[in-house]
């Protein structure tokens, strides 16, 4: 028996996330069943939601259960352009093919994606200490000091998670201000590493290890706030330190492989790759120990693909995740299925609003999350409170570093 439900339309909603916004696909079949996804336009990537609507028109009148056939469509049609954000946008439409297919069939995703391996995923509490030192109007309580910091690793602790992540920071006066100069924040173009920097850096993560205790992981995520020999210069720096990760960004494989030969500590990194096509020069230089995915932007269908190449490079898998809780879901399903898994991203400190947005939010104990049942991802944006809370006109990545 063949099953068949085409598409009747695909919207595009956002609401206003504090420093950024939420953005979301919503697919309608002719059996009224609605598929949903997220999406991301602030981690310096404008565009993705028109490129969406654009390619709405070829996604309109066909059967959702084809959703391969579907991509391969829409890659054939923008091939010459196929990377970016018209990746992102296939990904987008991919997962939201997906959740209307599971809930036609009235299963979870994951059973699509070959079944559930576990049911519950270790996670780790992502920019720990970061948001409340980084965006104190929108996470408490703020963080202004070091002690700040060393109480925010007990807090990890004490709430039973096993795990965090935190990133580079530098300290004038005692007072803690995010590094970020792959992102302008300060603009220092040749991003360079200096003496300060790596003091500061290891006296945060000392604080952080005395207040989480000596049986959390950390792991720090370094981004693209350095070039080869800034990141050796890190890893020389926080070569004394217990890391169960150490995440770094770099468009070369070959420069990363040659750091990780280095490393004292395993390196993490491809976040913002798109497509397997992307990710095979990294494997193929031994770059990292952890392929980080993002499935919002890949679409989970292809991302098990790439899960399965890195499987085949002796290599295991995590999220990317800093989004909303229906990435999150999303992401649960892909870890609730892919054999190779290493650890799940989540941020714990939320808005104020977010248990507004969604009818479910993550459930966790004890630093894992409960994988949930329900058909689909499991959880839907409520639309009365998107209206709620409409999007800024500004924000995300391209008003880091900017002067008010």
């Amino acid at each position: 028996m063949t099953k068949s439900s085409k598409a009747t339309s695909l919207e595009i909603l956002a609401c206003d996330a504090g420093w950024r916004n939420y953005h979301f696909v919503k697919l309608t079949t002719e059996d009224g069943i609605v598929g949903w996804s997220e999406f991301d336009e602030g981690f310096g990537s404008p565009g993705v939601g028109a490129a969406i609507q654009r390619l709405s028109a070829r996604v309109i009148g066909q059967n959702v259960f084809q959703h391969e056939r579907i991509f391969a469509e829409l890659f054939a049609a923008t091939r010459p352009a196929a990377g970016g954000v018209v990746a992102q946008a296939l990904g987008a439409i991919e997962n939201a093919l997906l959740d209307a297919k599971a809930k036609s069939l009235g299963i979870p995703c994951y059973e699509l994606l070959g079944g559930k391996i576990r049911d519950r995923v270790r996670v780790y509490w992502s920019h720990c200490a970061t948001w409340r030192i980084n965006h104190p109007s929108w996470y408490k309580p703020p963080i202004e000091t070091l002690d700040g910091v060393k109480a925010m690793g007990r807090e990890v602790r004490e709430k039973k998670f096993t795990a965090l992540k935190t990133n580079i920071f530098s300290y004038d006066e005692g007072k803690p201000t995010g590094w970020r100069p792959g992102f302008g924040s300060p603009f220092a173009p040749e991003i360079n590493v200096d003496r300060k920097i790596l003091r500061d850096l290891h006296m945060h993560l000392e604080a952080i290890r005395d207040g989480a205790g000596p049986d959390v992981d950390i792991l720090l995520d370094c981004n693209f706030n350095a070039k080869t020999e800034g990141y050796l210069k890190i890893l020389r720096t926080i070569a004394d330190l217990d890391m169960f990760w150490v995440e770094i960004d770099s468009f070369n494989p070959e420069a990363l492989g040659y750091i990780r030969k280095q490393s004292p500590h395993p390196i993490s990194s491809c976040e913002t790759l798109l497509s397997l096509r992307e990710f095979l020069p990294y494997f193929h230089a031994q770059a990292m120990d952890v392929a980080i995915i993002d499935t919002p932007w890949n679409g989970v269908w292809q991302s098990m693909k790439i899960a399965a190449a890195a499987e085949a490079f002796e290599v295991n898998v995590a999220p990317h995740n800093f989004y909303g809780h229906l990435c999150s879901m999303m992401n649960a399903h892909f870890c609730a299925a892919v054999p190779n898994l290493r650890i799940m991203e989540i941020d714990i400190d939320r808005l104020s609003w977010d248990r507004e947005l969604f009818t479910h939010e993550p459930e966790i104990e004890n630093g894992h999350l409960i994988i949930p049942n329900r058909p689909g991802w499991g959880t839907e944006p409520n639309e009365e409170a998107l209206r709620a809370h409409p999007p800024k006109t500004s924000g995300g990545l391209l008003n880091y570093g900017r002067k008010s």
